[in-house]
């Protein structure tokens, strides 16, 4: 039997109002460890923010980000995935639009996280990606 996003997914994906400053979304992306947040309002998901986002459209743009908000900088067109959806499909998904992590959505709202590094440790957990993604500090 074909496994599902939810039994690999990071349940309870960080997310925050469209309107938050850009330096408190890096500040809860340090002190949780990870490197995007998604960015919802009133429940649904609106988009998604990385640490790369925050440089090239955040810092790259302007020397003063002290009043610039996630709707800003955040990746408006997100693909998602469904809990439901077989792991193997949505693997298929990120490649084909070439990006690392996806949200999973239920019903509009953002219910967890899959990244390629899930895939890598559940797949073969020895090979380097594996490793790397079981690090501290990589999740």
């Amino acid at each position: 039997m074909a496994q599902l996003i939810r039994e690999l997914m990071t349940p309870q994906p960080i997310t925050l109002p469209s309107d938050t400053s850009v330096q408190e979304a890096a500040r809860t992306m340090r002190d949780t460890d990870i490197g995007d947040v998604l960015v919802a309002d009133d429940g649904r998901l609106r988009g998604i923010v990385t640490d790369r986002d925050l440089v090239i459209r955040g810092l790259a743009e302007r020397d003063d980000l002290s009043d610039m908000r996630l709707h800003e900088v955040c990746s408006e067109h997100v693909i998602t995935a469904r809990p439901d959806e077989e792991v193997d499909n949505v693997i298929a998904k990120m490649r084909e639009h070439a990006i690392r992590r996806i949200p999973v959505v239920d019903n509009g709202e953002a219910v967890g996280m899959f990244s390629l590094g899930d895939a890598a440790m559940e797949r073969d957990p020895r090979s380097a990606l594996g490793d790397i993604s079981a690090a501290q500090g990589n999740r």
